[in-house]
């Protein structure tokens, strides 16, 4: 039997995803309703510019006074999409000591400082669901949450980012290059006015750091991931990808030790085979591939931003959060028991594809190979083309740790023989 007494939700911010959580909220109201048990009323909007016009938001609801909303007492969720740390952070333990769950979709606070809401969080004996921080509309926070609880990640690789895949994508298949492909994902509105965000990492290192925590059960924070962005990326190193049969992506690597006694978080652009699944992902879709040891391989892939996808996932967390209100009972809230150490990047093993402008005389490639091997890393393939006392030396590297790769280049970069290093980058998703 449903209740008829509506439960209660706040909405901070009502922005692109706030008012298409709010469109939502009132046109499926009576499918909501039936999916909880109660049917749900919008009792507040908290918003910074209260005299814009908001369609189908009624202008008692809205309020410029966060603080308020959340203490009011009577709200049963806050769903809070203003992002940013402060009064983010403030806003939801505000929430939780008034008796809300919370949905979220606040990535950075999330990576910042998720540990702070979780206790919050488990101490007033309230929800906090945040499937729309990492990747959209795609399932993944709770997949992982629940549905692989019972399983033991190893491995979380992914396109967490659509304005960066959106930029990679066009410079593959058109020929672009960096700036060009900015500017067409600006202009159809897919990168920001400001990208650096997106396109130095730091949007994806965040989703990364969330993954990470919740697919190894211990605590990642933001500083903890590796990040590398990828405006340096050029269209010769899309040909060297072409001839090697893969393409570039920027990547958030998520991965457990061989040993199982550490854990690893990074974001860098990457060449992964064309047989990869994650190498046909185009445009500005996500994807996220995840390997369990029962389970096998997995690969979750749809729209990872905009306001409609974003709201799907808001609203998906809201029937959850309501569900549990209804029944007395809470979800699954932080779970780090393993308290697994970060290893830093130097202690990752990665391939190198290395490409270097050299002196196209005798002897250049066995100086290369010299330095290689006293750094402990072993060649792969190499490629020489030389012309007019000028050449290029392309090599790819076997695996070994990223330090011992790092340092092969500093080595390199001392021989009288090599003119500069062209590009740097990893392989992966062999």
């Amino acid at each position: 039997m449903m209740r008829t007494r509506p439960l209660k939700v706040a909405l901070l911010g009502c922005g692109v995803v706030g008012s298409e959580v709010a469109r939502i909220m009132t046109t499926h109201a009576d499918d909501l309703a039936a999916r909880i048990g109660a049917p749900v009323e919008l009792a507040g909007v908290a918003v910074r510019r209260p005299g814009k016009a908001r369609a189908g938001i009624p202008d008692e609801l809205v309020t410029t006074d966060a603080t308020a909303l959340v203490k009011r007492g009577d709200i049963d969720v806050v769903v809070e999409v203003i992002g940013g740390i402060e009064p983010a952070r403030a806003l939801i333990t505000t929430a939780f000591e008034h008796g809300a769950s919370v949905v979220s979709a606040n990535k950075a606070l999330l990576a910042e400082d998720g540990a702070t809401l979780y206790a919050a969080a488990e101490q007033h004996g309230r929800d906090l669901y945040f499937e729309a921080a990492v990747a959209g509309a795609i399932p993944l926070i709770r997949p992982l949450r629940e549905s692989l609880a019972g399983d033991k990640v190893n491995r979380v690789l992914g396109i967490v980012n659509g304005t960066t895949n959106f930029i990679l994508d066009k410079m593959d298949t058109s020929g672009a290059g960096y700036s060009e492909a900015l500017d067409e994902a600006t202009a159809l509105g897919y990168a920001e006015a400001d990208p650096t965000a997106d396109v130095e990492g730091f949007d994806a290192a965040a989703k990364a750091a969330i993954l990470a925590g919740i697919a190894f059960h211990t605590r990642v924070r933001l500083d903890d991931v590796y990040r590398e962005g990828m405006t340096e990326v050029t269209a010769a190193d899309f040909a060297s990808a072409k001839r090697m049969g893969c393409t570039i992506k920027l990547l958030a690597i998520c991965e457990r030790a061989a040993d199982g006694q550490s854990v690893t978080a990074r974001v860098h652009p990457a060449m992964i085979p064309l047989s990869h699944p994650l190498a046909s992902v185009r445009e500005a879709y996500n994807a996220v591939f995840v390997e369990a040891e029962a389970a096998g391989r997995l690969m979750f892939y749809g729209p990872g931003a905009g306001g409609s996808p974003t709201a799907s996932a808001v609203l998906g967390d809201l029937v959850a959060v309501c569900r549990n209100k209804l029944a007395e009972a809470t979800g699954p809230g932080e779970s780090a028991y393993t308290q697994l150490p970060v290893s830093p990047m130097g202690d990752v093993v990665t391939r190198y594809h290395i490409s270097l402008d050299v002196a196209d005389k005798p002897g250049v490639l066995a100086q290369v190979a010299t330095v290689f091997a006293e750094h402990g890393v072993s060649i792969d393939t190499v490629r020489q083309q030389g012309k007019d006392g000028e050449a290029s030396l392309v090599v790819v590297t076997h695996r070994a740790p990223d330090a011992a790769l790092s340092g092969t280049v500093e080595a390199l970069r001392k021989l009288d023989t090599v003119r500069g290093v062209a590009s740097i980058m990893r392989v992966e998703g062999e």
